[in-house]
């Protein structure tokens, strides 16, 4: 017979979490949103405001897929930077919610550039070739994920993304 005790708790369920103290440094200080290590792939981040748990509205949600779907259409003329990019200034400070999609996908166009710069220099070796493949693949696969996430009202982390801005 087990009690409720001896189940394993979800850490990412809401109702299933016992009330905990904040995390605590050495010095007995509780740590920032910034110092926690970020979440795993797939789940939505917490973040401090509430803001994850909170509904996205139908606005929000649209200018959230607006900084996905925008990137990839404007990466074509390789400058996926500039929709979410303008999406994080014009809504970024009226929602959370459109703020960190925005961020993220700013975050993943930068990284994408990078990655495409090395493997076109890279495809000199002819390695790069077989790379770009792979990652436009990748890409795609990656934007339409964030986009569906969007629409949906849930949060969404890129992987293999290097978060330079936050």
């Amino acid at each position: 017979m087990s009690t409720s005790g001896d189940t394993p708790r979800d850490p990412y369920d809401p109702t299933t979490q016992e009330p905990q103290a904040s995390p605590a440094d050495a010095q007995g200080q509780p740590q920032s949103y910034e110092q926690q290590p970020d979440p795993p792939y797939g789940r939505p981040p917490q973040h401090p405001h509430g803001a994850a748990g909170a509904v996205a509205t139908a606005e929000e949600r649209n200018w959230a897929m607006a900084a996905h779907v925008g990137s990839f259409l404007a990466a074509w003329a390789a400058v996926g930077l500039v929709a979410p990019l303008v999406v994080m200034l014009v809504k970024g400070n009226d929602s959370a919610f459109i703020r960190r999609h925005s961020v993220e996908s700013l975050n993943f166009q930068i990284n994408a550039l990078v990655y495409i710069v090395v493997f076109v220099a890279l495809s000199f070796i002819l390695i790069g070739i077989p790379l770009l493949i792979a990652y436009g693949i990748f890409y795609l696969v990656s934007v339409i994920l964030a986009t569906v996430r969007a629409s949906n009202g849930e949060d969404y982390r890129y992987l293999l993304t290097i978060r330079f801005i936050s």
